[in-house]
């Protein structure tokens, strides 16, 4: 799997994890190998930029997903996913600092950005959270992935909270 993490924040974030987490999650989904996944870190004022553009939306957000090939996870009765480019996960480590802070239970900047990561890898594979059902979903699928994730890493305790908007 090739997964490029491009740090341009200006803020220290723990980018061998948020490239870990990506890669248990695509392999977890059943993505294959051979496919292509960029993760993209910024600061407050170009999320916000990406936020008004694409959402039209003011402010900057925690997460951004941008998918190319629109692969989604292979179906029980499919032997071999289909490969290509997953496409961009923008992260803004700003905006995860102050959701991880007032989270009901408080976590790292660290700990929020891999939960928005495993969030931004699901959107790509098209999940959503619009409706109450896909929420269950979506949240449900992202809390087994990052506690499993944390379960191999050797980290005690449940992972943090969805605080994704």
């Amino acid at each position: 799997m090739s997964i490029d993490v491009n740090n341009e924040s200006g803020t220290d974030v723990d980018e061998q994890a948020i490239l870990d987490v990506a890669r248990y999650a695509l392999t977890r989904m059943r993505i294959h190998p051979l496919s292509e996944l960029s993760v993209i870190v910024v600061d407050g004022d170009a999320m916000e930029q990406l936020h008004i553009q694409w959402m039209d939306l003011p402010g900057p957000t925690d997460v951004m997903s941008f998918p190319m090939d629109e692969l989604r996870p292979p179906s029980k009765d499919e032997e071999e996913p289909p490969q290509g480019l997953l496409g961009d996960i923008v992260l803004c480590p700003e905006v995860a600092k102050r959701q991880g802070e007032e989270a009901e239970t408080q976590h790292s900047m660290d700990e929020e950005l891999q939960l928005l990561t495993v969030h931004g890898v699901l959107h790509l594979l098209g999940y959503d959270h619009e409706e109450p059902d896909e929420k269950a979903e979506m949240f449900g699928l992202q809390s087994a992935i990052v506690d499993g994730w944390r379960a191999e890493q050797g980290m005690t305790g449940p992972s943090p909270a969805p605080t994704v908007s």
